[in-house]
């Protein structure tokens, strides 16, 4: 098959060679038109010496007139000596068939020397599964962010993204996309404890206000959701309010079923409030809590910490780093982050301010 292919494409590329050379030169008609030109000054010659023979035109409009033709008669010349000789209709023929047989005698045995028309095409198995379903993603999530970008409010699109984009740990995006679902699909538990969710984690790990406020609506329409009960037993520990928080978690424990897999996430949390040591997790984490994971509050608070180092941020931002290591536990973090906050926010009299009333809050002491 791949035969028949290239034959295609070489007399393709042979007769638009060829081509040019087959057709009537346009030298051929440069010529014609010149040597028609050239004979209409020299009539005009003639008439104008007639003219003055028969007394109707005065001899010195005659010289002017001879003057103007034979300038015209010698630029017309001029301008076909200047330019190439056209090739003969033999020469053309030649010169075509040389590309004729030429073309075909060089490529094809170049292609047959350097390309490998037998070799098979990958099957997909042997192909990266990785790659190619990286790449599916992104065409899928593509085609459907150019389709809402035509239609922003096909709520059943927002809802296809915003999982998909807390997978790939866009959180941003997925609160937007959380938040446009709940606008165009109304209000849902479950959906308004997954855009609490997002918030979080596009905060770093910590329970804002306004994250705090979904996981409250989607609790007063299903008491016993646990993804909104832990968080909000997580802005709890956040507050300092360790009592609140160990009795929520362990009220989170008693009404799981004792299958559920994020039981074994949260009785760790317990142990670490009261001063226990932590007992091994499970190792598989409950998708209704991915959050409580140790491990993704753990990436996120890192890269809140990284950008900050690098470009600096608000007081908000760093607050936000100091009470995500403080709910990790990470005591020395925290007043390390103290420490860099008030170096950074120094020119700030009133964030200086801030950050001593949260140095109290968090009972991090005196980090200056």
């Amino acid at each position: 098959m791949v035969w028949f292919v290239l034959a295609g494409l070489t007399a393709v590329a042979v007769l638009a060679a060829i081509w040019p050379l087959l057709r009537s030169s346009r030298s051929d008609d440069r010529d014609a038109a010149a040597s028609g030109e050239a004979a209409f000054y020299k009539a005009q010659l003639d008439e104008i010496q007639r003219d003055v023979e028969r007394g109707q035109l005065p001899e010195s409009e005659a010289a002017g007139a001879r003057a103007e033709a034979a300038r015209r008669l010698l630029a017309l010349r001029a301008e076909g000596a200047s330019l190439p000789p056209a090739p003969k209709g033999r020469n053309r023929l030649a010169a075509a068939a040389l590309v004729v047989v030429g073309v075909p005698a060089i490529a094809l045995p170049l292609y047959v020397l350097l390309g490998q028309p037998e070799m098979p095409d990958a099957p997909l198995a042997s192909r990266d599964p990785a790659a190619h379903a990286a790449s599916d993603i992104d065409a899928a999530i593509a085609g459907v962010e150019k389709h809402l970008i035509s239609d922003p409010d096909d709520g059943k699109g927002w809802a296809v993204l915003a999982p998909v984009y807390m997978r790939l740990e866009r959180y941003e995006d997925a609160a937007h996309a959380y938040a446009e679902t709940l606008r165009l699909l109304g209000d849902d538990p479950a959906r308004r404890a997954a855009y609490g969710e997002a918030l979080v984690a596009a905060a770093g790990g910590v329970v804002t206000d306004t994250a705090r406020d979904a996981f409250a609506k989607a609790l007063a329409k299903d008491p016993a959701l646990p993804q909104a009960r832990f968080y909000l037993a997580l802005a709890a520990e956040q507050d300092g309010k360790t009592g609140d928080a160990v009795r929520a978690y362990q009220a989170l424990v008693a009404d799981a079923p004792p299958d559920a897999p994020y039981v074994a996430a949260v009785k760790a949390r317990v142990a670490a409030l009261q001063g226990a040591p932590p007992q091994p997790q499970a190792a598989e984490t409950p998708a209704a809590v991915p959050a409580g994971q140790q491990a993704m509050i753990e990436g996120m608070v890192n890269r809140l910490a990284s950008r900050l180092a690098t470009n600096g941020g608000s007081l908000d931002e760093w607050a936000r780093l100091i009470r995500a290591y403080t709910v990790l536990h990470q005591g020395d973090k925290a007043r390390a982050a103290l420490a860099d906050a008030r170096k950074a926010l120094a020119p700030d009299a009133d964030a200086g301010a801030s950050l001593d009333a949260l140095a109290r809050d968090l009972g991090l002491g005196d980090a200056k």
